[in-house]
């Protein structure tokens, strides 16, 4: 197999037996203070300069340069149990944990240039995941379903650069580049045959538009819609599958395919925030992702070569359906609370609902559910201007039963559930 060079993106989602930490492939780890209060208004509490990932616009509430810096923990479990197939009389088993632990950094830099006008850059992942199901596969398993089973790692970065511009005392306006780069690895083999062997790198780009609304001092709301287009992905893409080929019959060919189209997730979110005493204040997010819009990844412009018969000519395959998904659009709904004890701690806490994006096809390979999160968070200020942030999340899946295709064997059974902990630690400072 050849080494591919392409977005990330595109070959996690199209070939990657992967399970992420929210619905869908999202990835959610910006920011301690966030978590901790399960990103309920986080798009304008505008707290530290984290806001940045989340809505350009809030940078018009600071006014002082800002910086904001972590890392987070993510402890991932997933279950898979009960793989089977021709009809459960082939019993695969299972694995107790076929996730992996992930060190996610962020950090974030604000600054005004006047009393209208404030730049921001922020580095932070809004993507990533890791599997490893390889194990349900024995050295002596003759039959399988190889094109589902394998390793699989998922990193990606998102550098944004934004501006914002502050119309009146109520309304400010903002707007921001995403450039995304990612790296990855992905392998299914059969035996010692590689199915898909892929190490690959890439760069994507999107964009950030968001506003903000001013009540008051003690109340105001935020939103952002990100613009996530659909991709035409170029470089080389190998698989290899059987096919009935007129005048042989059934063979393996390997394929390799021109361009990948994948589409996009738009996201949209709302946000509000209440001062409601001189202690607690309560927040709350309604954020809308349009995953019907990845309905399936196309691989474009195929030619294949059967396996073993170098002399025989090559096969045109042309655009084909790579793998179907016809997901359905998802809200994350999150409420928070924040107690400032005094003038030296903070607490939060919150609880958000994670909708499931499977719709009319359940996958092995995305095996996704309903989530709920439950979280804390803690901060100590070091100085009145610097502080230290702590927030934990236990997130829940859902067990599910699903079906998938394979290619090798037919459809393949399966119970999935997942979860995962979140740790993580945030420094700010104000200048």
């Amino acid at each position: 197999m050849k080494t591919m060079n392409k977005t990330l993106l595109a070959t996690a989602i199209a070939l990657a037996s992967t399970q992420s930490l929210a619905a869908g492939f999202q990835l959610n780890s910006q920011s301690a203070t966030g978590i901790g209060r399960a990103f309920a208004g986080d798009a304008v509490i505008a707290d530290n300069a984290s806001v940045l990932a989340r809505n350009p616009a809030a940078m018009a509430l600071f006014d002082a340069p800002a910086f904001s810096g972590g890392l987070t923990y993510a402890d991932v479990k997933i279950d898979i149990k009960d793989v089977n197939f021709a009809g459960g009389l082939v019993d695969l088993g299972g694995i107790d944990d076929a996730g992996s632990g992930k060190v996610i950094p962020n950090i974030f830099y604000i600054h005004p240039l006047n009393d209208k006008v404030a730049v921001g850059f922020g580095a932070f992942s809004n993507f990533g995941t890791g599997t490893d199901s390889a194990s349900l596969i024995k050295a002596d398993t003759k039959v399988a379903p190889f094109d589902l089973i394998g390793n699989t790692e998922v990193t990606t970065i998102n550098f944004n650069a934004s501006v914002s511009y502050r119309i009146n005392e109520q309304l400010s306006l903002g707007a921001g580049l995403d450039v995304i780069y990612g790296e990855g690895s992905l392998d299914r083999y059969a035996g010692a045959t590689p199915l898909v062997d892929v190490e690959a790198d890439g760069i994507g780009f999107g964009g950030i538009v968001g506003a903000t609304y001013e009540i008051n001092e003690n109340h105001r709301f935020g939103l952002s819609y990100r613009f996530s287009p659909d991709m035409g992905v170029e470089g080389d893409i190998n698989t290899v599958t059987p096919q009935n080929i007129p005048g042989i019959g059934i063979a393996n060919v390997a394929t390799n395919f021109n361009e990948l189209e994948v589409p996009l997730a738009d996201i949209f979110q709302f946000a509000g925030f209440h001062q409601l005493t001189n202690q607690f204040a309560m927040h709350y997010t309604a954020q809308w992702t349009q995953w019907s819009n990845f309905h399936q990844i196309t691989a474009k412009d195929g030619t294949g070569m059967i396996v073993g018969n170098p002399d025989a000519p090559a096969i045109p395959v042309g655009d084909v359906a790579l793998k179907e998904y016809k997901w359905k659009d998802s809200w994350f709904l999150s409420l928070g609370g924040t107690y400032t004890v005094n003038d030296k701690w903070t607490l939060r806490a919150g609880y958000a609902y994670d909708q499931g994006v499977v719709d009319e096809i359940s996958s092995i390979s995305i095996p996704d559910s309903d989530r709920q999160w439950f979280t804390a968070g803690v901060g100590f200020n070091l100085t009145p201007k610097s502080t230290i942030d702590f927030g934990v999340a236990y997130v829940m899946g859902e067990e599910v039963d699903l079906i998938e295709n394979s290619a090798v064997v037919g459809p393949v059974n399966a119970t999935t559930e997942s979860g995962a902990m979140y740790y993580s630690l945030q420094y700010s400072h104000q200048f």
